[in-house]
């Protein structure tokens, strides 16, 4: 017997699509991308859907973008088992699984008021990736979960 199977969420013409987010992590992904839906962006969302090597897996599809390396990194911290699929014409022309860098530059912000990359210094902020979450490489702070919070420009 054969069994018909149905696309949950539709093809995209352009753009991105990340595959294999973490479940339940689609709306970080969203918020570290700086989505929120006033942009007038096309995105289409799956979220708890069954994956053979996850077993729920969050997928999120980005209508006519395609993500910077930054993005790319940070995401890695929240969706570690991520592929980034580059769509053109409805056609996927390249696919890659994330990976985790040893250091994350100038994305995110640190919390610790006091530490030099959060005054008017012309300081980027530099993090090292730790099994667990980031550490602020001026001020030691560490950040463990909630990226998405600490995301900005200095």
């Amino acid at each position: 017997m054969t069994q018909d199977h149905e696309l949950r969420v539709g093809k995209i013409r352009n753009g991105t699509v990340i595959d294999h987010v973490t479940g339940g992590q689609a709306l970080t992904v969203l918020a570290i991308l700086d989505i929120d839906g006033s942009g007038g962006e096309e995105i289409s969302v799956g979220m708890n859907v069954p994956s053979d090597r996850l077993g729920r897996k969050d997928i999120v599809k980005v209508e006519g973008r395609e993500l910077s390396q930054e993005e790319v990194d940070v995401l890695s911290l929240v969706a570690p088992d991520a592929t980034i699929n580059i769509v053109r014409e409805y056609e996927v022309i390249e696919k890659h699984r994330v990976e985790r860098p040893e250091e994350v530059v100038g994305v995110l912000t640190c919390p610790n008021a006091n530490c030099i990359t959060t005054a008017r210094e012309p300081v980027d902020s530099r993090f090292s990736v730790l099994e667990d979450g980031v550490r602020c490489d001026y001020c030691g702070t560490l950040i463990r979960e909630e990226f998405a919070d600490h995301i900005g420009v200095e």
